[in-house]
């Protein structure tokens, strides 16, 4: 479906520049940070790089189709990719690559696929069409439906394991379910009762009466506490991502100067921990610029959230929207060590052919609701 010229003007121009100036500056860092390990291992130093914009050239094809297709037309489309996605994470735990004990990959050809990523936009699209009528937000059944649809792949992917994840369809279903209008009493109750759960589940585990969290994942979940009572083990990662930061000053060290990374202090430097890249090489002004576009991507987002022509247009706008908000969170959080480490990608930056096709098509969501704004335009 060809996009009619007149419709352009519509497109969301700064959300896209925003975007771009991302994913330039996650492969200026992602190009820093791999740079000495792989000639270290005779590799080309723009192999990671390479493999980035091989995601980015298909993640661009695929958001330009999405965003040439009316979004209203998906809903008959949403229940068979749902589908579709829940036997890919069954299908992952039974066939997947298990990388560092968590089993979250599918290898397809030349292509690894995580489909815990690709689930972030299944939940989105089947909450928007289940919660866009209000009645299913406000009634005790329908939130229980709606809780149903978030809590079957969210066990799937917890199975992997991968906590990070989950804890983000958790904030996606909240996000989405009080656009949606839902009672305020329901609301506090199912987050108290998700609160009461997990603090449950963890002391269940501490005591070892009941192993619901792996020694690892528990490790980890408590180390941010005080990284320094193991600093040779589970707070090593967190102490080198402080000292990473803290060590950038305010203008930064510079392209290929950051001691933690290059001299292999700080793991996981190209995708977990790239964000103290960030901070080590271009300073706090360059964490600022970073984080700066981030909140403008975010605020563009929600803007076009409000001016959705329709409800469904609103709730796929911020489910969209919430995906960049709740992974900056997390993942800048456990590298300035206030969060747990948790694994997540940081949208555009972090080097990943599927957090880059997944962070693709939420932008190009986003820019669809946008696009078909006016009236004019149907």
């Amino acid at each position: 479906m060809r996009i009619p010229r007149r419709y352009w003007r519509n497109l969301d121009w700064p959300l896209i520049l925003a975007v771009l100036a991302l994913i330039a500056i996650g492969l200026v860092v992602i190009y820093s940070a791999s740079h000495s390990q792989l000639v270290a291992v005779g590799l080309s130093p723009f192999y990671y790089v390479q493999r980035q914009l091989f995601a980015l050239g298909l993640g661009l094809i695929l958001a330009i189709v999405i965003v040439a297709i009316d979004y209203r037309a998906w809903k008959r489309w949403t229940n068979l990719l749902y589908l579709a996605n829940l036997l890919l994470l069954g299908g992952v735990l039974v066939i997947g690559k298990t990388v560092f004990g968590s089993q979250r990959w599918v290898r397809l050809g030349p292509l690894s696929i995580q489909p815990s990523e690709l689930a972030k936009i299944a939940l989105v699209l089947v909450l928007a069409k289940f919660l866009e009528k209000k009645e299913n937000a406000q009634s005790l059944k329908g939130t229980g439906q709606a809780f149903l649809l978030t809590l079957i792949p969210m066990g799937l992917i917890l199975l992997q394991p991968d906590l990070g994840t989950a804890a983000i369809f958790v904030g996606l279903f909240f996000t989405m379910w009080f656009v949606a209008e839902a009672n305020p009493k329901h609301l506090l109750i199912t987050g108290l009762t998700m609160v009461i759960g997990a603090l449950g589940a963890i002391t269940l585990s501490i005591k070892g009466w009941v192993k619901i969290i792996k020694p690892y994942q528990l490790t980890r979940l408590l180390v941010f506490l005080d990284p320094y009572a193991d600093r040779n083990g589970a707070g090593w990662n967190i102490i080198q991502s402080m000292i990473a930061i803290g060590s950038g000053g305010f203008l930064g060290k510079g392209i290929l100067n950051g001691t933690q990374s290059s001299l292999h202090f700080l793991p996981a430097n190209h995708t977990d921990f790239v964000f103290s890249v960030v901070a080590e090489e271009f300073g706090f002004l360059g964490s600022l610029v970073v984080l700066a576009l981030y909140a403008f991507v975010i605020w563009r987002g929600l803007r076009i959230a409000a001016l959705s022509k329709d409800f469904y247009g609103t709730l796929l706008a911020t489910g969209a929207t919430s995906i960049f908000f709740f992974h900056l969170i997390i993942n800048v959080g456990m590298t300035l060590g206030i969060m747990p480490v948790t694994g997540l990608p940081l949208p555009f930056i972090t080097a990943g052919g599927s957090t880059m096709l997944t962070s693709l098509v939420a932008v190009a969501i986003v820019l669809n609701v946008g696009l078909r704004r006016m009236k004019i335009m149907f």
